[in-house]
């Protein structure tokens, strides 16, 4: 990182946001949420500015691949939240980074959920890209949320929801049959 440019970086501050990144893996969190998290577990002191090029920096080295949010519509009157989900190259820098062992994610089904969803939207990204579409997220300010959103080149899309067990499933068509039927924007698009 530092022979990125002639800026230095606090190696300590850099592990505080590397270890930040991997407890809000697959979340939308700011990077005021960050600078929160980061006093809550370490007490140090870091600005908006220095998580900016932190962030930054990790970027160009090709260790984020964050998820863009998806509008369908760009004249739609809901506002749609513009926030990326956080996500490391690979799914396993997560775990590196939160010493997760096979035991502490079984111990762990909350967070052991969002490196599933973080490795399935790894894959769906290659999938997508591999035949020109784009992986996206999808959230709102009527707390209406989807995974992940493929598009393809044409404007046809499909929407995903990622979910770690067989009890869960049910909640997820749960929830896209909710959208689907209250975002008329959405439902007129659905393929």
């Amino acid at each position: 990182i530092q022979r990125l440019n002639e800026s230095k970086y606090d190696k300590h501050k850099v592990k505080l946001l590397l270890r930040s990144l991997a407890r809000n893996e697959s979340t939308t969190c700011s990077n005021l949420s960050l600078i929160k998290d980061i006093q809550e577990n370490d007490n140090a002191s870091v600005d908006r500015s220095t998580i900016s090029r932190y962030l930054e920096a990790f970027d160009r080295l090709f260790l984020l691949d964050n998820q863009k949010p998806f509008a369908p519509s760009i004249r739609s009157s809901l506002r749609v939240k513009q926030g990326e989900k956080h996500h490391f190259c690979d799914p396993a820098l997560t775990c590196a980074i939160l010493g997760m062992t096979v035991d502490k994610l079984m111990g762990d089904l909350n967070t052991f959920g969002f490196i599933f969803e973080a490795m399935v939207e790894h894959d769906l990204r290659v999938y997508a890209q591999s035949f020109g579409g784009e992986l996206y997220h999808y959230q709102d300010y009527l707390n209406n949320e989807i995974d992940a959103v493929i598009e393809l080149p044409d404007g046809r899309w499909c929407a995903f929801e990622i979910k770690l067990g067989a009890n869960r499933i049910d909640e997820g068509a749960k929830n896209l049959i909710h959208i689907n039927k209250s975002c008329s924007y959405i439902s007129s698009k659905i393929y």
